[in-house]
């Protein structure tokens, strides 16, 4: 589907083509009729190699903008305009988010047929931008650091409170962790979600899914329902933050990709923090998959800015093998709704939502498990 050798990470650490066009200077040529921060002549030097939409740096007239475009049934106007209004909270917070740019009168968000477009200023020190989503860090202080700004992240974001995305795909929600019973809320979900719907109909996923959550769930559950709700980032990995250099003394010069930002509530950041940088899910059946160290100076890092009780670290503890429910989920029934891609769907659910949670049941997960359980909390 695109006219460039642009290739997009596959979901089992694999280069693929895109399920969506590039971004083209064509439509960037279209596009900056509305956006003055697109003023020719324009060059495209580099394009992500996320899977999930098209996005790329783009040289102007005046200097680099990022441009990022989605399909109208992933993202809508409606649901960029929350998330944009967010990051403008945590912006007028301190927070190192990158400006949304404007068009000629004043949206951050276009749409155009079935695309919908968002600039942003560009990042410098983008360290990790080629790294795998599903990729452990290996830097202790990297990882110490990026703890310490997700905390800073939630205290900035308390007093944000809009309503949610108005969607489930690709969006970092928790509504079946937190729910009493999680089979009962999915299947009251099923009005709304008819693909998902009609996907887990041809499978035991009652069965299947009760077995994920077990025993995670059932000792959770009453101490998730006493968390308040919070705005959190959703896919809080390295990628997604820009750096100041590589080396360990490197600070954090700005934080974004808040497309699967939601409100949950704080422990659901950081576990998904620690299941995105430190286990290696592209290489599990190597040894060492769980890199322990990487999820103890995130959680070293995040106390220096945002207490954790005791309490937090068991259930955060009990949260981590349960956390990806919800996202893998959603992007089950993007890749059935949306992409129309059955294979994908099938690893979506098989390695992501089943199999991520079995992952913690073997001798490596459950030392990750009471290592995290053995970490004191705050004093």
């Amino acid at each position: 589907m695109s006219d460039t050798s642009h290739r997009v990470h596959g979901l089992a650490g694999d280069d693929l083509e895109p399920d969506w066009p590039a971004l083209t200077l064509d439509e960037l040529a279209a596009l900056s009729m509305d956006y003055p921060h697109l003023a020719p002549p324009l060059a495209i030097t580099w394009h992500s190699p996320r899977p999930l939409s098209a996005a790329a740096l783009v040289r102007h007239g005046q200097g680099t903008v990022f441009v990022k475009r989605h399909h109208r049934q992933v993202r809508s106007i409606q649901s960029l305009d929350i998330e944009h209004r967010f990051m403008h909270h945590l912006r007028s917070r301190g927070m190192p988010v990158p400006e949304l740019l404007t068009d000629t009168i004043g949206r951050t968000a276009v749409q155009a047929g079935d695309w919908v477009y968002e600039l942003y200023e560009a990042i410098t020190g983008d360290v990790y931008r080629e790294a795998f989503s599903w990729s452990p860090l290996d830097n202790i202080a990297h990882a110490r650091t990026a703890g310490h700004m997700l905390g800073k992240l939630h205290e900035a974001s308390e007093g944000f409170a809009e309503r949610d995305r108005g969607t489930h795909i690709l969006v970092a929600r928790s509504d079946l962790i937190l729910a009493a019973d999680p089979i009962t809320a999915l299947e009251n979900q099923f009005a709304e979600r008819p693909a998902l719907r009609d996907y887990l109909r041809e499978r035991p996923w009652r069965d299947q899914l009760r077995t994920a959550l077990e025993p995670w769930h059932a000792r959770a559950r009453d101490a998730l329902a006493a968390k308040p709700t919070l705005w959190t980032h959703g896919d809080w990995h390295v990628s997604n933050l820009g750096w100041s250099g590589a080396d360990a003394n490197a600070r954090i010069t700005a934080v974004f990709d808040f497309g699967l930002s939601a409100p949950t509530f704080a422990l659901f950041d950081l576990a998904t923090a620690i299941e995105r940088n430190a286990i290696a899910w592209l290489a599990l059946g190597e040894p060492g998959a769980a890199h322990v160290d990487i999820a103890l100076a995130l959680i070293e890092g995040y106390r220096k800015a945002r207490p954790l009780s005791a309490g937090d670290i068991a259930l955060l503890a009990d949260l981590l093998p349960i956390v990806h429910v919800d996202f893998a989920l959603s992007e089950i029934e993007y890749f059935q709704a949306v992409t129309g891609a059955p294979a994908h769907a099938q690893v979506a659910y098989e390695t992501f939502l089943l199999g991520h949670a079995a992952w913690f049941h073997s001798p490596e997960g459950e030392a990750l498990l009471t290592a995290i359980r053995q970490h004191p909390g705050n004093s």
